[in-house]
């Protein structure tokens, strides 16, 4: 949680300019207004007022199958976010406590609880001897390692077991996964709330946490979308 590439610019902002003025018709959903969304027929988006904020709300969506695709909201929840606000995850550094702007993939689940019933996506149990290495000094930089390895300091590391709330349940967030960037940051999670604003994830109560495990379909192709509604940041994807 203490938290690239070159980005590929994606849009100006994650609320893209096309809102219908007042009294028109009712604006498109989210996605719809987005360049991107990942190519699937599943989205997460996770919105903030501007980037100094570190609430929001996030929001999951279904891409209809019919002929005009469109996107449906299937839920909503409020989110938290780094306690130094959002930043542009192409250009973030690791320790500001930033939330990365972008937009992600999400490469499997995990928790010290176990899965939600319904859940499909691949669910790594939490055990006590679960690390996420955070040293840049690290072969294992921005991983998952069961035990610790001798060259991940536990000082720069993260022990999930520890987190017994946060990490009930938990989406691992592809920020600086694939090709990790020494210094841009690692373990930036979806989870459940802690006691206020993250070291730079996503955060929501539990039972949205729940809810979003039981609703994500792998095959579906679903990504998280972080961004802010003052068109201050830019959606980029990894």
């Amino acid at each position: 949680m203490r938290s690239g590439t070159a980005a590929v610019l994606v849009s100006a902002s994650l609320l893209l300019p096309g809102a219908a003025p007042a009294g028109g018709p009712a604006p498109r959903p989210l996605p719809a207004r987005m360049a991107d969304t990942g190519g699937g027929a599943q989205l997460i988006t996770a919105v903030a007022p501007d980037t100094g904020s570190t609430t929001g709300t996030v929001t999951w969506w279904d891409r209809g199958r019919g002929s005009d695709g469109r996107w449906v909201r299937a839920g909503s929840a409020p989110a938290r976010f780094g306690s130094g606000g959002l930043t542009d995850g192409a250009t973030r550094v690791q320790g500001t406590n930033t939330t990365p702007t972008g937009l992600y993939d999400l490469p499997y689940a995990f928790g010290i609880a176990a899965a939600p019933h319904g859940t499909e996506y691949r669910y790594r149990p939490v055990r006590p001897d679960s690390w996420w290495c955070q040293d840049n000094a690290s072969r294992s930089y921005n991983r998952w390692t069961e035990p610790r390895p001798a060259d991940c300091r536990a000082t720069e590391a993260e022990h999930l077991a520890a987190y017994r709330a946060q990490y009930a349940h938990a989406l691992v967030v592809g920020f600086n996964y694939d090709r990790p960037v020494r210094g841009r940051g690692a373990g930036i999670f979806l989870h459940v709330n802690g006691r206020g604003a993250t070291a730079g994830c996503v955060s929501v109560p539990a039972e949205a946490m729940r809810r979003i495990l039981r609703w994500a379909e792998p095959a579906e192709r679903p990504h998280l979308a972080i961004g802010t509604s003052d068109g201050a940041t830019a959606v980029t994807r990894y």
